[in-house]
């Protein structure tokens, strides 16, 4: 294995990988897992990796070569990440058209027509909002899951674009 090789990002990811399953096997603590985790995506040579695996068993080979069981595990939780973001998306869209349709049925019934007993159209808007969730069976937790989604990919286009205007910044 050549040390002047430059890595892959899978090649850093496998290296993650080893580095976390070392981690949970006990060889190492929270300290050196942070600190050799930091060096991984530092690396840009397998010679910058070696050290990081040398006491380790199976050593850098070992570490950039992947498992076929992450591997089907990742594909696994890809594609349920992606069920969720998918069915996520148009409950939102579905949500936003039943609360404007709510909103406008309870203030045309309230103002234009005076009907006291307008309020039932609330109880019926969350009725129905909970159908496409049954239907599509997306419980709670894929709710939570969505949410913390959006988050992530949130910020990171908002690191993206800190780092795009840095860049930027830098060749003015």
């Amino acid at each position: 294995m050549n040390d002047e090789l430059r890595l892959s990002d899978n090649d850093r990811i496998n290296a993650l990988q080893a580095l976390a399953s070392h981690y949970a096997e006990g060889r190492l603590d929270h300290v050196e897992f942070d600190e050799r985790t930091e060096a991984v995506t530092q690396a840009r040579t397998n010679g910058d990796l070696r050290p990081l695996f040398a006491d380790l068993p199976g050593g850098l080979q070992e570490a950039l070569t992947p498992t076929r069981m992450s591997g089907v595990v990742d594909t696994q939780t890809d594609a349920e990440l992606e069920r969720v973001r998918t069915v996520g998306k148009k409950i939102e869209t579905y949500d936003g058209v039943v609360f404007s349709v709510t909103l406008a049925s309870f203030f045309i019934l309230m103002f234009v027509f005076s009907i006291s007993w307008a309020w039932v159209v609330w109880p019926v808007m969350a009725a129905v909002m909970a159908i496409p969730r049954v239907i599509g069976s997306f419980s709670e937790s894929d709710e939570k899951t969505y949410q913390e989604l959006k988050k992530a990919e949130e910020a990171e286009r908002v690191e993206r674009l800190r780092q795009a205007t840095a860049r930027l910044r830098e060749l003015e």
